[in-house]
């Protein structure tokens, strides 16, 4: 048996184990392993579930950093087997001040350790090993259910949820919608408890979008919506393995952020271009002369910029890169001459001078950089812009829904959250189930039209 020092480190209880220091993941899968085949010689192989769930949430370790959220894998442990979770007086786990927890009988000092998370989760994982292990020594012949613990906790923070709350994000870790997710799930966690980010990459969005509509609607697996899943996608891809409005429950939309037609500066000078009266005077007399950057066939930028050449009655050629982040380094060198990209990801060019911004693509002007134009001030009714929301599964029911929509829209409407939205160019947009519905449905119609017109196919 392994116990954990006060200061988190693994060490070998007896001279028979290891003396070889073990990574804190490693010592999680040699955990995992040794308690699966206990779970199944005690009757306890439903607990693999948490252990598949634990092991999800370790491989995006690095993408959580609020250390609370690591609770969310071992909350189902915690519930299940009633490990006495007990915090000395003064101790704030969550800043990393001085003070001892107490799993079972493992013992913690959290000022001690640089990764008190993990070493609790250790703590818990082998809590439950220890009593499974008394358990199967006591009774060898029966799988009796093992005995309730009462749970303590601190008043600031009540770390077990029998029931966690996740949201699938489609897209990797890091990105705007990753990091608006991650903000949400804090925000909410003292009217929903638990909430934790799965991160569900892979074919422009569909993979994470397909796992949620297939969860079950019982309302502890959410999902981000985004343009790209549930109004570009389907049409971009001949086989969908969901249906962008059949299989979801919409909560709110969380927020939008401004698209922004943006020249290479240096190119903007040359060719005299101020404004965008100009640049598409400029393209109507020199067809086929500008050129511009997207993220790749069927990328908002793509579509952007086709409809765009549409509304103007110009010509310009169509560059597809891979990726957003190629896309916005062939503009700032000049390989190409504009692009319609996201104000999170252009702003910092333009305020740097290396881009410069024609206009934004939202119906009005943005609050954000409001001494830019928007397109439909030239181009009546030109509007296109970045968004995405939270949805549930199809069949969630409606209380439940109306739950989840009630702590996601208060959190959305917190000075704290629209301030860190600022920092992202990002502008909240909180909206009740039907109202998302209705504009998920609208995008998806108007992005039809689009993506046929573009001739952009996936597959």
């Amino acid at each position: 048996m392994t116990r954990l020092s006060q200061a988190g480190a693994c060490e070998p209880a007896s001279s028979g184990e290891s003396h070889m220091r073990m990574s804190d993941e490693q010592y999680f899968r040699t955990c995992v392993a040794r308690e699966r085949h206990l779970a199944h010689l005690l009757g306890h192989q439903q607990i693999e579930e948490c252990y598949e769930t634990a092991g999800t949430l370790w491989a995006g370790a690095q993408a959580l950093p609020q250390w609370t959220r690591d609770w969310g894998a071992c909350g189902s442990l915690l519930a299940k087997y009633r490990v006495p979770i007990t915090f000395e007086p003064g101790a704030t786990a969550n800043d990393g001040d001085a003070g001892t927890v107490r799993a079972g009988e493992t013992r913690v000092t959290l000022g001690d350790h640089p990764n008190p998370d993990r070493a609790l989760m250790m703590a818990i994982v082998r809590e439950v090993i220890r009593q499974l292990e008394h358990h199967r020594s006591a009774r060898p012949e029966q799988a009796a259910p093992l005995h309730p613990h009462p749970l303590t906790f601190s008043a600031t923070l009540a770390l077990a949820q029998a029931k966690v709350t996740r949201i699938i994000v489609p897209y990797a870790p890091g990105g705007p919608i990753d990091t608006t997710a991650r903000l949400m799930a804090e925000r909410v966690k003292d009217s929903l408890g638990t909430v934790i980010i799965e991160n569900r990459p892979g074919a422009g969005g569909n993979i994470g979008a397909d796992a949620v509509a297939k969860a079950a609607p019982d309302g502890l697996t959410l999902g981000i919506a985004a343009v790209a899943t549930h109004a570009i996608n389907p049409w971009l891809y001949s086989k969908m393995p969901y249906n962008a409005q059949a299989d979801f429950a919409p909560i709110t939309q969380m927020l939008r952020v401004p698209n922004v037609l943006v020249m290479n500066a240096d190119t903007a000078a040359r060719l005299k271009i101020n404004t965008l009266a100009d640049f598409i005077q400029y393209a109507k007399a020199n067809p086929a002369k500008l050129n511009y950057a997207s993220g790749g066939n069927g990328s908002a930028g793509h579509l952007a910029g086709e409809m765009f050449k549409a509304r103007a009655g110009i010509y310009a050629v169509h560059i597809p890169y891979n990726g957003g982040n190629p896309a916005q380094l062939a503009l700032l060198s000049g390989q190409v001459d504009f692009n319609f990209d996201n104000l999170a990801t252009a702003s910092g060019n333009i305020k740097a001078g290396k881009l410069k911004a024609l206009a934004v693509t939202t119906a009005q002007r943005s609050a954000l950089l409001p001494d830019i134009p928007a397109v439909a001030e030239t181009l009546k009714g030109f509007e296109i812009d970045t968004w995405w929301g939270l949805v549930a599964p199809a069949g969630t029911p409606k209380e439940v829904v109306a739950r989840l929509h009630q702590a996601f829209v208060a959190a959305l409407n917190s000075p704290e959250v629209k301030a860190r939205f600022a920092t992202l160019m990002a502008e909240p947009v909180a909206s009740t189930p039907e109202q998302f519905g209705a504009f998920m449905t609208r995008e998806l119609a108007r992005y039809e039209k689009v993506v046929k017109a573009s001739g952009a196919r996936v597959d």
